[in-house]
């Protein structure tokens, strides 16, 4: 129908569509059967939303909550929300495509020179160079905005027609020519960053608009969440909220609904995206079959493989590496932190690999958060990305709020454990963690559960005990365009093909 209502314009889609179905979606159900080895009864679907909102409520610690899921487009709704008691969910309001959050974020991503899908977060972080100066313009793209919905205008987007551009050209005469991918994005204080290097005028010019665009739509969507939120609080009169769909990977507007919304406690779904929501398919069925009885929490997503210290001493020794085994943990931890205060960047892969798009202290490279010089090395020379990304502090929860402003005071620990909000620094520790506080005075903090995860608090603490200051510089273990790292041997390779001065790999280091 979408197809039809844009003929002619949609022509160049249909054959792509007709073929995705044909090959793979109507034979969805024969090809799960057979791969999988299960008769065709045992083969259950989910609607999308659903999946999304039982990934969230259902590894929550609630017995029930309000629900607010919100992506790109699921079947046809891009918005729920709703409330969840045990097993039953009920749907209050919700929005269907072509109307949509993440859809109108993914536009702003490709005006802004990135790549949509991937490069959502990068406006994000691109956002507080900004001021939010065109918000009357991003507000123009909305038909209606309320607490139970939104519809946009669509006459600025053509994502439902096209696959070469998600914008039209009445959205060019509001916001002019988009930022050129391949265009550098220079801001004068990286120089300091990067100790030198430089920029022309003209580029900081452009530069800063493109920013001041990131910031308003930024707000413009917090603004939207944060309304979702208060109306659901305001509704269903429950004091938690669980929260899933890619939208939801907006640190920053979590951290505004943990604030302003008025939820006692908050529960985000680490794997918020549609890889999350294979595990709330799951869920949806088992609890619908078994109803929830109490909750079972997802106290940590170290779910993924694992490998044996015979696996990793076997790439090391097939790919010829000179290494070191460490005799304990307290020797593993003393080395590492050594070289963290020694200023260099440690590669760190222990345990079972992380569930969703966070490195939390199993996949992750480190540093020292101190020095702003770090943010540019490892940006620059490391990760080989942008340099206005910024990188997340980890820290134990009995240090947290020394450094970090949260709501109540208190680091509630299901979203800040999995890195999936932003607060403030406490202006007067901005200086001890340069490295790791964003230009607008805030940081994605991950308060780390030293229950489930010993070895990397442990690391913590020691670099604290020799420094003063109880946290990490924490990033995903892979460079830029490339996953975080599974394998050992993909983590001797990136070792390989970056400058981390340290891997530390179970109990092995390999230094350069």
């Amino acid at each position: 129908a979408t197809l039809a209502k844009h003929f002619p314009r949609s022509h160049s889609i249909f054959s792509e569509i007709l073929g995705s179905w044909g090959r793979e979606k109507l034979w969805i159900s024969e090809t799960i059967r057979t791969r999988l080895g299960v008769p065709k009864r045992k083969v259950l679907f989910s609607e999308h939303h659903l999946s999304h909102a039982a990934s969230s409520f259902y590894c929550s610690p609630f017995s029930e909550a309000a629900i607010l899921t919100v992506d790109g487009v699921g079947e046809w709704i891009t918005t729920t929300l709703g409330t969840a008691r045990r097993s039953a969910f009920e749907r209050s309001a919700s929005v269907m495509f072509p109307h949509s959050i993440g859809l109108l974020y993914s536009a702003f991503t490709a005006f802004l020179g990135f790549e949509v899908n991937e490069g959502e977060y990068k406006v994000m972080g691109m956002a507080p160079y900004g001021e939010p100066k065109y918000m009357d313009r991003v507000w123009k793209l909305f038909r209606e905005v309320s607490p139970e919905g939104f519809e946009l205008d669509m006459d600025h987007f053509s994502y439902e027609y096209s696959t070469e551009r998600s914008y039209t050209q009445k959205f060019l005469d509001l916001f002019g020519d988009p930022r050129p991918p391949e265009e550098p994005f220079y801001i004068p204080r990286f120089d300091r960053e990067l100790d030198g290097g430089g920029g022309s005028r003209g580029a900081a010019e452009r530069s800063q608009y493109y920013a001041d665009v990131a910031a308003s739509v930024q707000e413009v969507v917090e603004e939207v969440l944060l309304g979702f939120a208060k109306g659901l609080r305001r509704r269903s009169g429950m004091a938690s909220l669980c929260i899933a769909g890619g939208v939801a990977y907006n640190s920053a507007a979590n951290g505004r609904i943990l604030a302003e919304s008025g939820f006692d406690h908050v529960y985000i779904q680490p794997a918020a995206g549609d890889s999350g929501a294979s595990a709330g398919a799951a869920l949806a069925v088992h609890h619908a079959i078994h109803p929830r009885m109490s909750p079972r929490v997802m106290e940590h997503a170290y779910l993924g493989a694992e490998y044996s210290v015979d696996d990793m001493a076997a790439v090391l020794q097939q790919n010829g590496c000179a290494f070191e085994r460490t005799r304990s943990e307290d020797e593993l931890v003393r080395r590492v932190s050594e070289s963290l205060t020694g200023g260099k960047v440690v590669g760190w892969f222990q345990g079972r690999s992380e569930f969703g798009p966070r490195a939390l202290g199993h996949r992750s490279i480190l540093a020292d958060p101190r020095s702003i010089r770090m943010k540019g090395v490892v940006n620059a020379r490391v990760k080989f990305r942008e340099l206005f990304r910024p990188f997340a502090p980890a820290t134990l929860r009995s240090h947290a709020p020394e450094y970090f402003s949260f709501p109540n005071g208190d680091a509630d620990p299901w979203p800040y454990q999995f890195m999936l909000c932003v607060v403030p620094v406490h202006p007067e520790r901005r200086a001890n963690l340069e490295a790791v506080t964003h230009v607008d005075g805030t940081a994605r903090v991950q308060v780390v559960n030293a229950a489930a995860n010993p070895l990397f608090a442990e690391l913590i603490r020691s670099f604290g005990d020799q420094t003063g200051v109880y946290a990490l510089l924490n990033t995903s273990f892979n460079r830029r365009g490339e996953p975080i790292v599974e394998t050992p041997a993909d983590a001797l390779r990136t070792f390989e093909w970056t400058a981390i001065d340290v891997l530390a790999m179970g109990p092995f280091i390999v230094e350069r």
